[in-house]
């Protein structure tokens, strides 16, 4: 009876700590998972590795680097993007130079595919005119945004509810970690 109820237990615990505050398991979710802490809750976004590789990599290098931890999201265009990434923006948001920073791995070239869009809650990479620079910085789509559509490279989806947390973020919010929670 003891070996059944510390089984039972065990598994429920399993369960707990796979699952997210939505009530998700996204231990078995068919493609990389990162969990985004906020100030305002989790948000959860899927990669796609098959369509962005060196992109999902890149995030997945970063979240193991603790990169993103005390970056603040720099760029709020309400109906537009939610834009972060810049390790300039720990300083404030108003420091000199924010929002042209990146990490010091070598700049990303870009990875498009038709099938990825820049539709409400896409996962995307920050660039300067140049396509081939992409570093650390990403937006989340606000609102569709079709003009962008093979411009800049997706490559990635917030799940579940994620998209509410991420209406509430304001300019100067901080992520407070980024972490993969399904490689």
């Amino acid at each position: 009876m003891g070996k059944k109820l510390f089984i039972a237990a065990l598994g429920a615990l399993l369960v707990f700590v796979n699952t997210n505050s939505e009530g998700q398991d996204y231990s078995q979710h068919p493609q990389p998972v990162v969990k985004m802490q906020t100030p305002h809750g989790d948000i959860y976004c899927e990669l796609y590795p098959d369509v962005a590789p060196k992109h999902a990599e890149r995030i997945k290098q970063l979240c193991a680097d603790k990169f993103y931890d005390g970056i603040r999201f720099h760029r709020i265009v309400p109906g537009f993007v939610a834009q972060a990434g810049d390790p300039a923006s720990k300083k404030g948001v108003n420091a000199p130079g924010v929002g042209s920073g990146g990490s010091d791995y070598p700049d990303l070239p870009l990875e498009v595919s038709p099938t990825q869009k820049n539709t409400r809650g896409a996962l995307a990479a920050a660039r300067t005119n140049d396509p081939n620079s992409a570093n650390s910085q990403f937006y989340i789509v606000l609102q569709d945004a079709t003009h962008l559509n093979m411009q800049y490279t997706v490559f990635g989806r917030v799940l579940g509810d994620g998209m509410k947390v991420v209406d509430k973020i304001k300019a100067g919010d901080p992520i407070v970690s980024l972490a993969v929670v399904k490689p």
